[in-house]
């Protein structure tokens, strides 16, 4: 389609009514009742069941961007699917508005920046989108991606309590000539009520997410399984493992309609030596 572009969705209207919170998350600050008000670390689930450690290298744990539907859909790659940005952007749409902080464009987002100091910890994981024109299947050099997730702990900077004075897990790249953006960060959490995931939005430069202009297109990275069970099973991630085992991607309510098809990462690398996830994002 080219770059068509979204106004910003102010509030939290822009929310699904049906968007599970974390744990942490009383009941009535829920993302339709507006800038949520931050409870609790998510409670300790059991002793997570150790999944399968992923051969170290290249070999890809599962995922993967699919093939694309050119026969039906007369695109020479696929759409990425529109999907909300979720309770806790940071974009100035729901509360905090990190893009207008001096720091934000950078690769490594795992320290937070600016007057904050703190840092997440987890297995490392190297994020790499490739953003094309759907219908020319050629690479939108320029196009900016703002990326954000939780912590280890499935808590979001900015926003949960432990972390309202951080904004680590948020970062701005400008994609290259090929269309890529890398970003350097952890693995997340798996919270209650959603698959594990990664946030991102797309905009045309990086003048355009810095100073809060339109969004070409907000969704979601999905992470499988494998890889999720092998991390979940290493310390510092006390409740993901059960977390993961009470949900699925075919019953998320946002990858949960084509089960996250165009979505899902394809994710390569093991526990040690960290983890790397690719995704082509078509607009």
């Amino acid at each position: 389609m080219g770059w068509g572009t979204t106004s910003r969705r102010c509030g939290a209207a822009a929310f699904s009514a049906s968007w599970p919170a974390p744990a942490w998350l009383p009941s009535q600050d829920a993302p339709n009742a507006g800038t949520p008000a931050i409870g609790t670390t998510p409670a300790i689930g059991t002793t997570p069941a150790t999944g399968t450690t992923p051969a170290t290298g290249t070999t890809p744990t599962s995922g993967g961007t699919p093939t694309s539907s050119t026969a039906s859909s007369g695109r020479a790659v696929d759409e990425i699917p529109e999907e909300t940005g979720g309770p806790f952007p940071g974009d100035g749409s729901n509360g905090p508005n990190v893009l207008n902080q001096s720091g934000i464009v950078r690769k490594d987002i795992t320290r937070s920046f600016g007057t904050a100091s703190g840092q997440a910890t987890g297995v490392p994981l190297s994020v790499e989108l490739t953003v094309l024109d759907a219908d020319k299947d050629s690479p939108f050099e320029g196009a900016a991606i703002y990326l954000w997730h939780c912590d280890a702990q499935g808590r979001y900077s900015l926003y949960s309590d432990g972390a309202t004075e951080e904004n680590y897990l948020r970062g701005v790249q400008s994609a290259d000539a090929t269309g890529k953006v890398t970003f350097t960060t952890i693995f997340p959490a798996a919270y209650q009520g959603r698959w594990p995931h990664i946030h991102f939005e797309v905009y045309s430069s990086i003048d355009d997410a810095t100073k809060a202009g339109q969004i070409t297109r907000t969704s979601q990275l999905a992470l499988p399984k494998d890889a999720c069970s092998a991390v979940y099973a290493a310390n510092g991630y006390d409740g993901s493992a059960e977390n993961l085992s009470r949900t699925s991607l075919e019953n998320d309510n946002v990858f949960g309609d084509d089960d996250g098809v165009h979505q899902l990462a394809t994710v390569t690398g093991d526990v040690d030596q960290g983890y790397t996830a690719t995704l082509t994002v078509g607009v």
